[in-house]
């Protein structure tokens, strides 16, 4: 599958006492790459909630802490559609900069913004996923 390229910048604030990213905040920059993916795909979260009530939520995600990334380092977040269903989309994403830094993979979960109950994926996206498959 195709993958999507998102860079990023750790600023100050991304750090802890030691001067590497925190590591709760490499979920962070995997979060906002699946925003831009979307948003690349033409899919607008507001408008998925508004539209089609629907929102995407993390189910389940594994993350592995390689290498250190430090206060102004210029990374990638790499994200890959390993494979999608009805109501789940499974991601890998990794965190490099010349190399490795962290591997991740990320299941979402489409719910109703109203009730949070699994529902299915709207058909304009999920052919948008047939696409790039």
């Amino acid at each position: 599958m195709s993958e999507f390229v998102w860079p990023v910048r750790v600023y100050y604030e991304d750090t802890d006492f030691g001067g590497v990213v925190y590591y709760a905040n490499y979920l962070k920059f995997m979060e906002r790459a699946r925003t831009e993916w979307l948003r690349a795909l033409g899919f607008e979260q507001t408008e998925l909630i508004a539209v089609h009530e629907i929102m995407f939520v993390v189910r389940r995600v594994a993350v592995e802490y390689l290498q250190p990334a430090r206060f102004n380092d210029e990374l990638r977040v790499v994200s890959t559609v390993k494979r999608f269903g009805q109501c789940r989309i499974v991601f890998a994403q990794n965190i490099v900069r010349d190399n490795l830094l962290v591997g991740g993979e990320t299941e979402v979960a489409c719910v109703s913004s109203l009730s949070f109950k699994p529902v299915k994926i709207p058909d304009t996206l999920l052919q948008a996923l047939e696409i790039i498959a």
